[in-house]
């Protein structure tokens, strides 16, 4: 077996461990700031919701910074690299989404005047589903926050008390400024590592021209088959069910944007965030396509130089960077920037969660000062816990990996259920509650089943990469491969679990909405579901802020 010597790669320096204390130091002086500022306003909605005076502008860069996590400044460039830059018709799926966030969903939130977005569910439908929707949103949330950071438990247990601080002394107010610098920091970190890259590898002309012929430029693929990774359609379809899931209804998103003083300050800041999104992912593709001429000769993850694909970023500003003290510092807290602004975001939204749909209801004549200080509580212990979570995750490795999918397989499902209560007017709370378990079975079975059973190559579609150029360790001695049987695989290994992840979500929220339709049409279910859906045209006209009030007054809410 080949084996290959690895270059020389320096590692930190002290100026890059400044770079990288600076931005802790302040993202904490933000919430020091905010908690000084607005030490007289002791209310649970001002620490909740910023009193429901913020503007466009911070709240913008707070959710693109918060929608862009580490995931996006490592994994993204990594899987240009690997897989071409078909990655950038995101930029169509990332439209959609907001354009439905913002004319579909926002306006039934705003104008309801609800915290959280489950108290939604229980004024259209019960206290049961917003309960069972709730639980499922905690768990999610929680869970997500582990795939946000890296694998090195100090890196995560630094992060996690950091936020902690910041999100419990100033509220949702130091999050937003918080996410809105930690955005800059995001955007300066790629520009860097594209300028420098660019340079040393002959201009953009010569990346362009061996992205072209590596066949990373190759980015439209209208194949329909629903198994393949990425096409066309999957990313732009199955993209769009994905982040809506994530994204159109996540309390994470709507307390932000419910933050605003005014919907259409809400509104503008969900388009301007549009563009926001944009400029993130064309520099992570960039990042990819730099990458990859670099190493184009010479695949440090084939070569065996590092350990796993989302290393690739890492690995190669440590070799850009390598005579410039304090950049690779940047770079590191560029994608920590977007670990910080994610569980930052989590966590309130979490205690927001929490309060309003289990504290206060329990104890409702709580006065403010004790409703801010337990929501203050709140933060602490969701901080405690993700944090603690994260670090064990950390430790573990597979766990996180295992994990990778769950967004989508709970996102899908609670897209159904809201687009159950928005657009179709005739569902009840039995049939939002059949379709949100229907939903969440079938993601979790098609999610689960790929996990145990990998999709062959033929369908994920990686592109070559050659280690001709790398440098041939001759002191290996000559290892015997012995022949491998491959294992039996049953015959959904190769259809139902192989459908590209993309699709999880939309199983997860049409099965959710075919259920409920068809739970409240049993005895004429075609009739119900024809009619259905021309109420759901008809509705979408006209967002069911109507029927909300009808079923606030009927729950007596």
């Amino acid at each position: 077996m080949t084996s290959f010597i690895p270059p020389d790669v320096k590692t930190f320096v002290s100026w890059d461990y400044v770079v990288f204390a600076a931005l802790f130091l302040i993202s904490s002086s933000i919430g020091i700031f905010f908690a000084v500022k607005e030490r007289k306003k002791t209310s649970s909605t001002n620490f909740l919701v910023g009193g429901r005076q913020m503007t466009c502008g911070p709240v913008a860069l707070s959710l693109t910074a918060s929608f862009m996590s580490a995931v996006t400044v490592l994994g993204t460039p990594a899987e240009v690299y690997r897989h071409g830059s078909s990655f950038v018709l995101f930029f169509i799926a990332y439209a959609f989404v907001v354009l439905f966030t913002a004319e579909l969903f926002l306006p039934v939130f705003y104008k309801s005047g609800i915290t959280s977005t489950y108290e939604y569910l229980e004024l259209r439908f019960n206290r049961l589903v917003r309960v069972a929707a709730t639980l499922i949103y905690i768990v999610q949330t929680v869970r997500h926050v582990l795939l946000t950071g890296f694998n090195l438990w100090g890196s995560v247990f630094a992060t996690g008390i950091v936020c902690t601080f910041y999100c419990t002394l100033g509220g949702l107010k130091a999050v937003v400024w918080t996410d809105a610098f930690q955005l800059v920091v995001m955007v300066i970190g790629f520009l860097t590592v594209l300028i420098q890259g660019t340079l040393q590898n002959g201009g953009l002309g010569n990346v362009w021209e061996d992205a072209k012929n590596g066949s990373r430029l190759d980015i439209f693929d209208f194949d329909a088959d629903p198994l393949k990774r990425h096409t066309f359609w999957t990313i732009a379809v199955g993209g769009t069910f994905t982040w809506l899931g994530i994204y159109g209804v996540n309390q994470s998103t709507i307390q932000r944007c419910i933050s605003c003083k005014t919907e259409k300050h809400a509104k503008l800041a969900l388009y301007l965030n549009l563009v926001g999104l944009w400029i993130i992912l064309i520099c992570a593709v960039l990042c990819g396509l730099v990458m990859y001429s670099h190493f184009r000769s010479c695949d440090p993850w084939t070569a065996g130089f590092i350990s796993a694909p989302d290393q690739l970023m890492p690995y190669f500003v440590m070799i850009l960077f390598s005579s410039v003290p304090g950049l690779p510092g940047l770079f590191v807290a560029c994608a920590f920037s977007g670990t910080l602004s994610t569980v930052a975001a989590s966590i309130n939204a979490l205690a927001t969660v929490t309060f309003e749909d289990f504290v206060k209801s329990c104890f409702p004549k709580l006065s403010e000062r004790m409703n801010t200080w337990v929501s203050k509580g709140l933060c602490i212990v969701f901080g405690v816990l993700c944090t603690t979570m994260a670090v064990a995750a950390s430790l573990m490795g597979g766990v996180v990996q295992a994990s990778l999918s769950i967004h989508g397989m709970c996102g899908g499902p609670m897209l159904g259920l809201f687009t159950l209560g928005v657009l179709f007017p005739c569902t009840n709370w039995k049939g939002a509650l059949g379709g949100l378990f229907t939903g969440i079975s079938l993601a979790f079975w098609v999610g689960i089943g790929a996990f145990v059973y990998p999709a062959p190559p033929s369908k994920t579609l990686p592109l070559h990469l050659s280690t001709a150029g790398c440098i041939v360790n001759n002191t290996d001695a000559v290892a015997t491969v012995l022949p491998t049987v491959p294992p039996i695989r049953p015959y959904l290994a190769d259809t139902w679990y192989s459908l590209s992840y993309l699709y999880y979500s939309a199983v997860g929220c049409l099965g959710c909405i075919m259920a409920g339709l068809l739970i409240m049409g049993m005895k004429k279910p075609v009739n119900f579901l024809a009619s259905s859906l021309l109420q759901a045209l008809i509705h979408t006209s006209v967002p069911s802020v109507i029927f909300l009030k009808v079923s606030a007054q009927k729950h007596h809410i």
